[in-house]
Order: structure tokens, then sequence, then C-alpha cells
């Protein structure tokens, strides 16, 4: 249906399949970059988490949104909780394997946010506060 409409418009599909192709390439660039945590983000006062791809520069953490990446979130983080995730938030993140849920103190303490991955990444998640954290 897009499409039809693109092409009523007067879009080369050719135009269309490029700007597609790009997405599909700069997605995988990102997923490949060294230190990346596929990991779903729920940020302080909404319900959904999302789904995309985190690395840590430093103490700060870099979140870009998928499939489309429009979001990108850096934030400089002064602390980080890891926990298991409750019944509710289990059920949210059914498809991940053994989740693991981290708490993320911004360096302002005014926002704070929830990270998710599967088990396997749990020190990679942690980043750099994963040689002072005491497991509880």
């Amino acid at each position: 249906m897009i499409w039809a409409i693109l092409a009523l418009l007067g879009v080369p599909l050719w135009l269309c399949a490029i700007a597609i192709l790009t997405l599909i390439l700069r997605n995988r660039a990102i997923r490949n970059r060294p230190g990346n945590i596929p990991v779903r983000v729920q940020r302080s006062g909404a319900k959904r988490w999302t789904r995309g791809n985190g690395v840590w520069v430093h103490d700060v953490f870099a979140f870009r949104g998928s499939p489309a990446m429009w979001s990108e979130v850096l934030s400089l983080v002064s602390q980080v909780d890891l926990r298991a995730p409750g019944e509710a938030e289990a059920h949210k993140l059914r498809h991940l394997d053994d989740p693991v849920v981290a708490s993320f103190t911004c360096e302002d303490a005014s926002d704070s946010f929830q990270v998710a991955t599967t088990g396997t990444n749990r020190r990679a998640l942690l980043g750099p506060y994963a040689r002072t954290f005491k497991a509880r």
C-alpha cells in the first residue's frame, strides 16, 4: 500500500529501496560494533520496553533503539543495581533467555531507567561498574 502511495506521489521506487537498504546496513553495523549488548530499555514513567542495542563508553551508556534507530540516548550513569525481574517484568521480557534487569541511575539523579538483557550478557551490562558490583 505504501509503495502505491509513493509511486502516485512520484517518488521513484529505487529511491525507496536504497533508503530501506541503508537502514538495514546501519542496523547490522551497529549490532557488530565492539562491546554491543542487545537490550530492552524502559525509561522512568514508561510502560513499554524498547528493543535496541547498547554500548558502554567509559561511564556513559549509549542506547540506540531498533529497528529504524530513530532514537538514541546517551546517559551518564553514576550507579548500576542488578536484580532479577519481577513477575510482571518477566512476562514482558519472556523472549529473553534467563533475563536480568539493571537499574541505571544517572549522574544528576533526576533520571533513571531499567535495562534488561539475557543472563549471558550480565557482566557486559554492568560495564565499568562490574568490578565494584557485589551480588546481593
